[in-house]
Protein backbone atom coordinates (compact mmCIF):
# COMPACT_ATOMS: atom_id res chain seq x y z
CA UNK A 1 0.00 0.00 0.00
CA UNK A 2 1.17 3.24 -1.04
CA UNK A 3 1.27 6.62 1.18
CA UNK A 4 0.45 9.51 -0.58
CA UNK A 5 1.97 12.73 0.17
CA UNK A 6 1.23 15.82 -1.61
CA UNK A 7 1.00 19.62 -0.99
CA UNK A 8 -2.24 21.21 -2.92
CA UNK A 9 -1.96 25.37 -4.03
CA UNK A 10 -4.62 27.53 -5.32
CA UNK A 11 -3.26 30.08 -7.86
CA UNK A 12 -4.75 32.23 -10.00
CA UNK A 13 -3.27 31.36 -13.28
CA UNK A 14 -0.83 28.58 -14.67
CA UNK A 15 1.06 30.75 -16.79
CA UNK A 16 3.51 31.39 -14.70
CA UNK A 17 4.28 28.27 -13.17
CA UNK A 18 4.24 26.89 -16.97
CA UNK A 19 6.93 28.85 -17.75
CA UNK A 20 8.91 28.40 -14.43
CA UNK A 21 8.63 24.57 -15.10
CA UNK A 22 10.22 24.93 -18.53
CA UNK A 23 12.78 27.35 -17.29
CA UNK A 24 13.52 24.59 -14.82
CA UNK A 25 13.68 22.32 -17.43
CA UNK A 26 10.93 20.02 -16.28
CA UNK A 27 9.73 16.86 -18.49
CA UNK A 28 6.29 17.05 -19.65
CA UNK A 29 4.20 14.06 -19.10
CA UNK A 30 0.96 14.09 -20.09
CA UNK A 31 -2.25 16.62 -20.54
CA UNK A 32 -5.56 14.81 -19.00
CA UNK A 33 -9.40 15.03 -18.41
CA UNK A 34 -10.41 13.25 -15.39
CA UNK A 35 -13.97 12.89 -14.29
CA UNK A 36 -13.86 11.36 -10.57
CA UNK A 37 -16.38 10.08 -9.18
CA UNK A 38 -16.74 9.67 -5.04
CA UNK A 39 -18.94 6.72 -3.43
CA UNK A 40 -19.95 6.26 -0.33
CA UNK A 41 -22.76 4.46 1.54
CA UNK A 42 -25.82 5.26 3.26
CA UNK A 43 -24.51 6.21 6.72
CA UNK A 44 -21.76 8.28 5.02
CA UNK A 45 -18.68 5.99 6.44
CA UNK A 46 -16.24 7.01 4.18
CA UNK A 47 -17.16 11.12 4.52
CA UNK A 48 -17.28 9.99 8.27
CA UNK A 49 -14.19 8.51 8.57
CA UNK A 50 -12.22 11.05 6.11
CA UNK A 51 -11.40 8.66 4.01
CA UNK A 52 -12.69 7.94 0.14
CA UNK A 53 -13.84 5.61 -2.36
CA UNK A 54 -13.18 6.72 -6.09
CA UNK A 55 -13.64 5.82 -9.74
CA UNK A 56 -11.93 7.99 -11.67
CA UNK A 57 -12.31 7.87 -15.90
CA UNK A 58 -9.14 9.70 -17.41
CA UNK A 59 -8.68 10.02 -20.82
CA UNK A 60 -5.73 11.45 -22.64
CA UNK A 61 -4.39 11.22 -26.05
CA UNK A 62 -3.13 7.88 -25.98
CA UNK A 63 -7.04 6.75 -24.55
CA UNK A 64 -8.65 6.40 -21.79
CA UNK A 65 -8.01 4.77 -18.64
CA UNK A 66 -10.44 3.98 -15.72
CA UNK A 67 -8.99 3.57 -11.96
CA UNK A 68 -10.82 2.71 -8.54
CA UNK A 69 -9.11 3.85 -5.64
CA UNK A 70 -9.37 4.28 -2.15
CA UNK A 71 -7.78 6.79 0.10
CA UNK A 72 -7.78 6.47 4.13
CA UNK A 73 -8.19 9.32 6.73
CA UNK A 74 -5.47 12.08 6.42
CA UNK A 75 -2.53 12.15 8.70
CA UNK A 76 -0.98 14.26 10.50
CA UNK A 77 1.43 16.14 8.59
CA UNK A 78 2.17 19.95 6.72
CA UNK A 79 1.19 18.44 3.60
CA UNK A 80 -1.55 16.24 2.39
CA UNK A 81 -0.38 12.86 3.57
CA UNK A 82 -2.72 9.53 3.53
CA UNK A 83 -2.96 6.17 2.38
CA UNK A 84 -3.58 5.23 -1.21
CA UNK A 85 -4.40 1.86 -3.35
CA UNK A 86 -5.44 2.38 -6.69
CA UNK A 87 -5.93 -0.79 -9.11
CA UNK A 88 -6.73 0.02 -12.95
CA UNK A 89 -9.99 -1.50 -14.48
CA UNK A 90 -11.12 -2.11 -17.48
CA UNK A 91 -14.80 -1.07 -17.65
CA UNK A 92 -16.29 1.54 -16.23
CA UNK A 93 -20.17 0.79 -16.09
CA UNK A 94 -19.52 -2.72 -14.73
CA UNK A 95 -17.24 -0.92 -12.04
CA UNK A 96 -19.97 1.39 -11.11
CA UNK A 97 -22.58 -1.40 -11.34
CA UNK A 98 -20.76 -3.50 -8.78
CA UNK A 99 -20.11 -0.43 -6.49
CA UNK A 100 -24.12 -0.14 -6.43
CA UNK A 101 -24.94 -3.62 -6.13
CA UNK A 102 -22.58 -3.88 -2.77
CA UNK A 103 -24.95 -0.29 -1.78
CA UNK A 104 -22.24 2.86 -3.06
CA UNK A 105 -24.19 5.33 -4.30
CA UNK A 106 -22.51 8.10 -6.09
CA UNK A 107 -21.88 11.20 -3.87
CA UNK A 108 -20.22 13.66 -6.08
CA UNK A 109 -18.42 14.26 -9.03
CA UNK A 110 -15.41 16.16 -9.75
CA UNK A 111 -14.17 17.11 -13.23
CA UNK A 112 -10.72 18.41 -13.87
CA UNK A 113 -8.09 19.23 -16.80
CA UNK A 114 -4.68 18.08 -15.55
CA UNK A 115 -1.10 18.84 -16.93
CA UNK A 116 1.74 16.60 -15.35
CA UNK A 117 5.11 17.95 -15.00
CA UNK A 118 8.19 15.68 -13.59
CA UNK A 119 10.93 17.89 -11.73
CA UNK A 120 13.48 16.64 -8.76
CA UNK A 121 11.65 13.58 -8.66
CA UNK A 122 8.36 15.25 -8.23
CA UNK A 123 5.13 15.00 -9.73
CA UNK A 124 3.30 18.34 -10.72
CA UNK A 125 -0.06 18.82 -11.54
CA UNK A 126 -1.47 21.84 -12.98
CA UNK A 127 -5.32 21.30 -12.14
CA UNK A 128 -7.99 23.34 -13.43
CA UNK A 129 -11.14 22.20 -11.69
CA UNK A 130 -14.69 22.67 -12.60
CA UNK A 131 -16.07 25.10 -10.36
CA UNK A 132 -13.78 25.82 -8.45
CA UNK A 133 -10.82 27.50 -9.98
CA UNK A 134 -6.66 26.49 -10.67
CA UNK A 135 -4.39 24.31 -8.14
CA UNK A 136 -0.92 23.03 -8.11
CA UNK A 137 -0.41 19.63 -6.57
CA UNK A 138 2.57 18.99 -5.97
CA UNK A 139 3.55 15.04 -5.10
CA UNK A 140 6.26 13.93 -4.01
CA UNK A 141 8.19 10.81 -1.42
CA UNK A 142 8.89 13.16 1.10
CA UNK A 143 8.25 16.51 2.74
CA UNK A 144 11.59 17.32 2.25
CA UNK A 145 11.32 16.79 -1.80
CA UNK A 146 8.09 18.37 -1.97
CA UNK A 147 9.13 21.82 -0.13
CA UNK A 148 12.15 22.17 -2.08
CA UNK A 149 10.32 21.86 -5.77
CA UNK A 150 7.69 23.86 -4.08
CA UNK A 151 10.02 26.93 -3.47
CA UNK A 152 11.88 26.50 -6.73
CA UNK A 153 8.52 27.10 -8.80
CA UNK A 154 7.73 30.22 -6.01
CA UNK A 155 5.18 28.73 -3.78
CA UNK A 156 7.48 28.98 -1.00
CA UNK A 157 4.71 30.82 0.87
CA UNK A 158 1.45 29.87 -0.45
CA UNK A 159 -0.88 27.84 2.14
CA UNK A 160 -1.55 24.21 1.55
CA UNK A 161 -4.99 22.80 1.28
CA UNK A 162 -5.36 19.80 2.83
CA UNK A 163 -9.23 19.20 2.01
CA UNK A 164 -9.44 17.20 -1.69
CA UNK A 165 -11.10 18.63 -4.20
CA UNK A 166 -14.23 16.86 -3.70
CA UNK A 167 -14.23 18.21 -0.23
CA UNK A 168 -13.90 21.96 -1.64
CA UNK A 169 -16.62 20.92 -4.02
CA UNK A 170 -18.94 19.61 -1.36
CA UNK A 171 -18.08 22.52 0.94
CA UNK A 172 -18.94 24.87 -2.13
CA UNK A 173 -22.52 22.98 -2.73
CA UNK A 174 -23.16 23.40 0.60
CA UNK A 175 -23.00 27.05 1.39
CA UNK A 176 -24.85 27.28 -1.77
CA UNK A 177 -27.74 25.25 -0.95
CA UNK A 178 -27.98 27.03 2.24
CA UNK A 179 -30.63 30.13 2.72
Amino acid sequence: MNVEIEAKLKVKSHRPFEKRLRSLAAKFQTEQKQIDFYFDDANRSFVKSDSCLRLRRQIEKSGEKIFLAYKGPKQKSNFKKRQEVEIEVGDFDKTKGILEVLGYRRVIVVEKTRMLWKVNRCLVALDKVKRLGNFIEIEGSSNKRIKQVQKLLGLGNFVHIKQSYADLLSHKISKRIQI
